[in-house]
């Protein structure tokens, strides 16, 4: 059976080596996001959805045994990054998005009331520890910023943005001069 502490150690490489795929993503997509703050706070608010649970699970493992360190460390990141992630969402029309958003701060603030209320899940009736409930949250979370991530990479480009390397559109003030 695994334990707690190779799961911490194997999500939180995983959660970074993720990360690191998607700055290649936006290193590749940069010149067509630059110009669209939408698309910036959209390609922030997918990285915080690797980011975030690597770093909850990272500082966990300081001390492993020490639930205080893990409780703390957890509710602060999940409430820090549901505050991030609800000013990240406000940017975005589309529905499949918001949706997806919404979904993340669900579970930012169900990670963070966990963590703070150690007892909920026993309180429940739940023979789980709660310390496992969060590692499934954190698992849904970051297929969730995976998917994500597909859509917006595959997404319809921004507008006024143009494929990489052809010229933009002559604008009537640019033309005249």
């Amino acid at each position: 059976m695994i334990t707690l502490t190779e799961f911490y150690t194997s999500f939180s490489a995983m959660c970074f080596t993720v990360l690191a795929l998607w700055l290649v993503v936006v290193q590749q997509r940069y010149q067509d996001w630059k110009d669209d703050p939408d698309m910036i706070r959209r390609a922030y608010g997918i990285g915080l959805y690797f980011s975030l649970p690597g770093i909850m699970t990272l500082l966990s493992l300081i001390d492993p045994q020490s639930s205080a360190l893990w409780r703390t460390s957890y509710a602060i990141v999940a409430l820090g990054g549901t505050g991030v992630i609800i000013a990240v969402s406000k940017a975005t029309q589309d529905n499949l998005r918001k949706a997806a958003y919404y979904a993340a701060i669900v579970l930012y603030v169900l990670i963070g009331i966990i963590a703070i209320f150690k007892n909920l899940i026993r309180d429940l009736g739940l023979a789980v520890a709660s310390v496992r409930v969060e590692a499934v949250l954190l698992c849904v979370l970051v297929f969730l910023g995976v998917n994500v991530a597909w859509l917006l990479l595959f997404g319809a480009p921004p507008t006024g943005t143009h494929p990489a390397g052809a010229l933009p559109a002559e604008t009537p003030a640019r033309a005249a001069k």
